[in-house]
């Protein structure tokens, strides 16, 4: 009787472990480089073939977070962040298209900017490293990394990012045009015109 209880409670143990198992979601693929190049071929009139240097007036997708492309493209898609061009690209993609395409660019290296302003970089300086602590602006080197890098899954690299681009991104979030992160609209709302444009001039040449 004794074996035969030991034998029932194995296989009782079983059962649940493989019921559990059943249950638990299947982990996504790896990402597709190859076909992540073939979808980023649309994107290289606007982005470059590798995501780097390309218009001032769009980001530098070379070595950014591939969470973070991940996100902004669900988000386009689902119009939390707007753009016309972007929402109806992303609209054609699948879960897979976006990783696979984030991992792509991730893969590469973006080539090195520079602050066109030397005056202005170093307010942006002062405002990367320390905030504004009277308006309790914080330091954007504290969630961005002193150097730029971000951090994975949270928050995106920076350093090296176009000045026009950031400058641009940083005044949709201070007019509400662009709202897909509460903290950034919260930051860029206590910024004035000047303030902005001396942080993106910082974080372009940021490496």
């Amino acid at each position: 009787m004794k074996a035969l209880n030991t034998l029932l409670t194995a296989a009782l143990f079983a059962l649940s472990s493989g019921a559990a198992l059943a249950a638990s979601p299947a982990a996504a693929p790896a990402p597709d480089l190859a076909k992540g190049q073939a979808t980023a071929a649309v994107c290289a009139a606007c982005h470059t073939v590798d995501g780097s240097r390309g218009s001032p007036a769009n980001p530098i997708l070379a070595g950014q977070h591939p969470e973070y492309l991940v996100k902004q493209l669900q988000e386009f898609k689902a119009g939390k962040r707007k753009n016309a061009i972007m929402a109806g690209f992303a609209a054609t993609l699948s879960d897979d298209d976006m990783r696979n395409v984030a991992a792509f660019y991730a893969s590469k290296t973006a080539k090195p900017g520079a602050a066109k302003d030397k005056e202005l970089a170093t307010l942006g300086e002062k405002i990367y490293r320390g905030g504004i602590g009277d308006r309790n602006i914080p330091a954007c080197a504290g969630c961005h990394s002193p150097t730029g890098a971000g951090i994975p899954a949270q928050y995106p690299r920076v350093g090296g990012q176009h000045g026009d681009y950031t400058e641009a991104q940083l005044l949709a979030f201070r007019s509400g045009a662009r709202g897909n992160s509460t903290q950034m609209m919260q930051i860029a709302a206590k910024m004035n015109d000047r303030e902005i444009k001396a942080v993106s001039d910082y974080i372009a040449g940021l490496r």
